[in-house]
């Protein structure tokens, strides 16, 4: 099948859990990857295969892509979704937690991608789709570093997809909006602390309460929808370079775009309270 094996990253929960078992319903092979292997126990029933993955040390990320190569010559596919967000505003986030951010969602993604190229050339063949975000292309206040993380994903691939067409890979980006995930009680658990104090501590407050209403509403949608798209990514024959997930985030996106900056600050102003 177009894109087989299948190495996804981040599969414990939520996006990644999701697309695994979407590729392997589907009938692809999977290698789906975890810190902990322990936590793909039902994925590994369904029928993918597991690999231990951490994608900030060196020595899991080589050893995992050689597990696949040592069996199929190259990873098909790779899906680089692990990934995980810092909230808070840019002046109080603590430069340790900005680097561990960076260091699983933009430089864990590189270099996996780095180690599975050079035998995708050699197969002349491959595709990378990145787990990128709304917030790729656009930004919330309180989250400037974790859109920062994606802004770079975007730069990333849209130079790699240039770069590695001549050799028969394709790089696709998928930007989900607000999908209903762990991810939402780990970001806001950081926005508004208990007995949170200081010249931002308004905007915590705020900001943790607009992220929980949006997940719990019509706008948050399930980890089925981004792995359906995924699956789709993986499958087609000419995938597009970018998937906008849930209608909510493409309209939103269209307004960044068409409304610039200006209309676009007001928006936020007033959305959170902001002066």
């Amino acid at each position: 099948m177009i894109g087989d094996p299948v190495l996804v990253t981040g599969c414990s929960s939520g996006i990644g859990r999701a697309t695994a078992q979407a590729l392997v319903t589907a009938g692809h092979t999977v290698y789906a990857t975890a810190r902990r292997p322990s936590t793909l126990a039902d994925l590994a029933a369904a029928g993918a295969r597991t690999l231990a993955l951490d994608v900030t040390d060196e020595g899991s990320r080589t050893a995992a892509v050689a597990a696949v190569e040592a069996e199929h010559g190259s990873v098909g596919t790779l899906v680089n979704n692990a990934g995980f967000g810092v909230y808070g505003p840019v002046e109080e986030v603590s430069m340790d937690d900005v680097r561990r951010q960076f260091e699983t969602n933009v430089f864990g993604l590189g270099r996996l991608t780095q180690l599975v190229l050079p035998a995708m050339r050699a197969a002349g063949r491959g595709r990378i789709v990145n787990m990128s975000s709304m917030g790729g292309r656009l930004v919330y206040p309180t989250g400037g570093w974790y859109h920062a993380s994606k802004y770079a994903v975007e730069a990333l691939s849209d130079a790699l997809r240039v770069e590695v067409a001549p050799f028969g890979i394709s790089v696709v980006l998928v930007e989900p909006g607000l999908i209903r995930t762990e991810f939402e009680s780990v970001a806001s658990g950081g926005l508004a602390p208990h007995e949170a104090t200081g010249p931002y501590a308004a905007l915590r407050k705020h900001s943790d309460d607009i992220m929980r209403r949006g997940y719990a509403s019509r706008a948050g949608a399930d980890p089925a929808a981004v792995a359906e798209v995924v699956r789709h990514a993986v499958e087609a024959s000419r995938p597009r370079t970018r998937y906008v997930v849930t209608p909510v985030a493409k309209a939103q996106v269209q307004l960044r775009r068409l409304g610039g900056d200006r209309l676009w600050d007001a928006v936020m102003r007033r959305t959170y309270r902001i002066g």
